[in-house]
């Protein structure tokens, strides 16, 4: 449009439109409901995101007898012990790794991949995401742990994990016995508003022919939902 052509049709008749005055900014809409653009931040080096205490609690709080009949628990991605300390509060002796010595007193500091056989009869962990995915790791966090012999694995993973395509043959060989939906997004950087939900993915010898069994934790209580 040139500069001598009128704007629109109340400009071609005299009339003030207002389309030559500025367009109101977005920006006090967001500052006044809080709401501000946050570019994506960059993974955390090693994939290193402590787990708030309540998807462990509310675990335990359906799978705590299980556990009890297996006896110690082994975590092999301890860092801090932000798992590792609920177990232990729960009653269950924990033996925790890490590849890096976060500060949890008494973890070995050790590859998981160094292991070649299981510390425990019993795995619960919040593994490095690279490291069970598709894409990065095709899943051999999950080949590991079945391959040196734990008879009970719990994986805190995101709860689309399985749908991944790449995935199809590893879950096949090792069909999943249970799966527990967390009815809430939980927060691993403390930042508000988490993207996504997760669930325990459970693998269990002793139950290894059986269909997977899918039901629901509650953050608060850990209370079991409806079996689907």
């Amino acid at each position: 449009m040139s500069a001598d052509e009128p704007c629109c049709m109340s400009a071609a008749h005299g009339q003030d439109c207002g389309c030559s005055k500025a367009a109101p900014s977005a920006s006090g809409l967001f500052r006044s409901t809080g709401k501000t653009a946050k570019n994506p931040k960059a993974r955390e080096k090693d994939d290193f995101y402590p787990t708030p205490p309540e998807p462990t609690r509310a675990l335990l709080a359906v799978e705590g007898q299980r556990l009890r009949q297996l006896g110690a628990v082994w975590e092999p991605a301890c860092g801090d012990g932000a798992m590792a300390r609920e177990i232990e509060a729960f009653g269950l002796p924990v033996i925790a790794s890490d590849m890096v010595d976060r500060g949890w007193p008494g973890a070995t500091i050790r590859s998981f991949y160094d292991y070649d056989t299981a510390q425990a009869k019993a795995m619960v962990t919040n593994p490095p995401y690279k490291e069970i995915n598709a894409r990065d790791g095709q899943g051999r966090w999950l080949s590991h742990a079945l391959n040196i012999g734990c008879d009970y694995l719990a994986m805190l993973l995101n709860w689309d994990w399985p749908a991944a395509a790449g995935l199809a043959p590893l879950l096949a060989r090792h069909p999943i016995s249970r799966v527990y939906v967390c009815r809430w997004k939980i927060d691993f950087t403390g930042d508000g508003a988490p993207p996504q939900r997760n669930a325990w993915f459970i693998w269990d010898r002793a139950l290894s022919e059986q269909e997977t069994v899918l039901r629901f934790l509650d953050r608060k209580d850990g209370r079991q939902g409806e079996l689907l």
